[in-house]
């Protein structure tokens, strides 16, 4: 079984930004949320609420079908694995993104591919995120 991130408690985010620095220090080794593979932020004029953005695992990846070089593929159970010796830097992908949750590294010029490896699960202080089995498909 493969497992992909979720969103569950939506309303229960803080704004924290904790979920973002766990990710970006994990797979970036930075202190920032700019490397993170999720994004959080507030909504406009909302006080107290939250968009989260995440990678949906979609089982037909637009992002790896629109990626000329294959440097993205279909990961199991959803999502995408990404090889960064294929990507020509074109951002197509995170112009294919339907859920506009495909993250640029604006240094590299690549993306930034969630890997479902739930250390963001880990940190948050709210149970808002969670990791979920999925069939392989």
């Amino acid at each position: 079984m493969a497992k992909v991130l979720k969103v569950i408690n939506r309303d229960q985010c803080i704004g924290c930004l904790s979920c973002m620095m766990a990710c970006s220090r994990t797979w970036s080794k930075a202190l920032t949320t700019a490397l993170a593979r999720l994004t959080v932020r507030p909504y406009p004029d909302e006080e107290g609420a939250f968009s989260i953005r995440i990678c949906y695992a979609c089982q037909q990846p637009e992002c790896a079908e629109s990626c000329p070089t294959e440097a993205l593929t279909k990961r199991k159970g959803g999502g995408v694995e990404f090889d960064a010796e294929k990507c020509i830097h074109c951002q197509e992908c995170v112009k294919a993104c339907a859920t506009a949750s495909l993250v640029w590294d604006k240094t590299k010029q690549i993306p930034l591919v969630c890997y479902h490896c739930g250390v963001c699960v880990n940190y948050c202080p709210n149970d808002v995120l969670k990791l979920v089995e999925v069939e392989n498909g």
